[in-house]
């Protein structure tokens, strides 16, 4: 299971990536261009992909808190 960070550096994104970070979760950051998040569906930031699920701040928290 990849799990992917879609971040524009945001302060919501530090927020995510210290939580992954706190609970030794593996992930990997992808900081495209703007222009490259809308083009793939994404209008807010941070998105945290896991498998094939893509979660926005809140759904991430508690995944987060779950693992």
């Amino acid at each position: 299971m990849g799990v992917v960070l879609y971040s524009t550096g945001c302060p919501k994104c530090h927020v995510l990536e210290k939580k992954l970070q706190e609970k030794n979760i593996e992930y990997e950051v992808f900081q495209p261009h703007v222009a490259e998040l809308l083009s793939m569906g994404i209008s807010e930031v941070p998105v945290l992909k896991v498998g094939d699920e893509m979660m926005l701040f809140k759904s991430a928290v508690d995944w987060i808190k779950e693992h």
